[in-house]
């Protein structure tokens, strides 16, 4: 067998939701950008300095930050949003993957039905999806897909796509950082 095609790696992190109050996520908008972060449209991503935001739910978003202490990130953001937003620390509650390589939509496509062709799923796009039987969200970036699943089915999923990878072949990666995830030079 030639080369493999797919690499799969972690990609340690910690990951914070922060929901909008009802009808309050314009402060929560606002809240963020004095923070220093935009935070995305519906099914898209952001990027400020070594946070990496996300949203594939109405007026909720995922936060991923390079692992620290546990919860600071957390305590931060429900300081930050006080009364305008809840922030729920998930880091413990999701394991995060990152797929890439040439065929790593290919593999991706045989386990979900969203459409994962670069012009309709292109970097900078987020999903939620089921993927092998299993809760997911998908996340376009610039080295290859991020995939959040619950930490409960993560060695369910990682051995899905261990088998459904045979044709293409299947590596194991280096465990990769939440700033590298978009290409950072400096990570």
């Amino acid at each position: 067998m030639s080369a493999p095609e797919v690499g799969l790696g972690a990609c340690p992190a910690d990951v914070v939701e922060i929901a909008a109050r009802a009808g309050r996520a314009g402060e929560l908008r606002a809240l963020a950008a004095s923070a220093g972060l935009t935070l995305p449209a519906f099914g898209r991503i952001a990027r400020a300095g070594d946070t990496l935001a996300l949203c594939v739910r109405p007026e909720r978003w995922l936060l991923l930050t390079a692992p620290a202490t546990p919860a600071p990130a957390a305590a931060r953001w429900r300081q930050a949003c006080a009364g305008a937003a809840a922030a729920i620390e998930l880091s413990s509650g999701l394991a995060a993957l990152h797929l890439a390589g040439p065929n790593a939509r290919e593999l991706l496509t045989r386990g979900c039905r969203l459409n994962l062709d670069p012009d309709s799923f292109a970097v900078g796009h987020a999903a939620a999806t089921i993927m092998a039987q299993v809760a997911s969200i998908l996340v376009a970036v610039t080295s290859g897909i991020l995939i959040l699943t619950p930490a409960s089915t993560a060695r369910h999923l990682r051995e899905w796509l261990a088998e459904a990878a045979h044709p293409l072949g299947l590596a194991p990666r280096a465990d990769v950082t939440v700033a590298a995830l978009l290409g950072d030079p400096h990570s």
